[in-house]
C-alpha cells in the first residue's frame, strides 16, 4: 500500500501544466449530463455593489442600519447578506457560532477587540467563538459589508452574557425578507 507521500508525489507529477492542459476538453460544449438530485437552482443578484440600489431591497434592522439578504440556507445553517450603516458608533458585540467571512464593499470598520481594521477592499475571516464588539468610526457616513455568517450571531453583554440571537431562522422571520424572497430578489434553500 502506497503511503501518503508516495500519494501525494505521483498526483503532484502527473499534474503537469502540460498533461492538464493536452487532458482539458477546449470544445464549447455544455455539459450534456442528467441533472444531480437536489441541487438548487443557480442564484444570480445583479447590482449588488450598488448601495444606492432600489430602498425596498434593504430590510431594517435598527436605527440606520438595514441587511440586503442574498442568500438563506435553512438546510445548511447560514445566511449570505450585505449590511449596510449609516451612522457611527457601536454597532454589536456578539460571539460566533460559526465561521464568518466579510467583505468590504464601502466604508471600514473595526472590532474593540482586534487590532486590525476592515476598509474598503478587505476580506476578514471571523472563527467560530470569537467574540468581539463592532464598531464604525465618527469619519465613516456609511459602511457596507458583504457577510456570509454559518451559525450564529450569538449578542453578548461586556460580559460574555447572551443576550440576543440572530440567524437565517430571525432573518427569516422579517416581513420584508419574505417580500425578497417573493420576488426573486433573494434565495431561499430548504434541501
Amino acid at each position: 500500500m502506497a503511503t501518503t507521500t508516495e500519494i501525494v508525489t505521483t498526483i503532484a507529477n502527473t499534474s503537469k501544466k502540460e498533461e492538464l492542459k493536452e487532458r482539458a476538453d477546449q470544445t464549447a460544449v455544455p455539459y450534456r449530463g442528467p441533472r444531480l438530485p437536489a441541487v438548487p437552482d443557480d442564484l444570480v443578484v445583479p447590482g449588488i455593489f450598488d448601495s444606492e440600489c432600489d430602498e425596498r431591497l434593504w430590510v431594517p434592522q435598527a436605527p440606520d442600519v438595514w441587511f440586503r439578504p442574498l442568500l438563506l440556507s435553512v438546510s445548511g445553517g447560514y445566511f449570505v447578506n450585505i449590511l449596510r450603516v449609516r451612522r457611527s458608533g457601536i454597532l454589536s458585540r456578539h460571539r460566533h457560532a460559526g465561521c464568518v467571512h466579510a467583505t468590504v464593499l464601502k466604508g471600514r470598520w473595526h472590532y474593540l477587540e482586534h487590532p486590525w481594521w476592515a476598509t474598503e477592499g478587505s476580506y476578514a475571516f471571523e472563527p467560530p467563538g470569537d467574540i468581539h464588539t463592532l464598531e464604525v468610526p465618527e469619519d465613516v457616513k456609511e459602511m457596507v459589508t458583504m457577510f456570509h455568517v454559518t451559525g450564529a450571531y450569538i449578542y453578548v453583554d461586556p460580559d460574555g452574557n447572551p443576550v440576543g440571537v440572530e440567524d437565517v431562522f430571525s432573518k427569516l422571520g422579517h416581513e420584508s425578507t419574505m417580500k425578497l424572497l417573493d420576488s426573486g430578489q433573494a434565495l431561499q434553500i430548504n434541501l
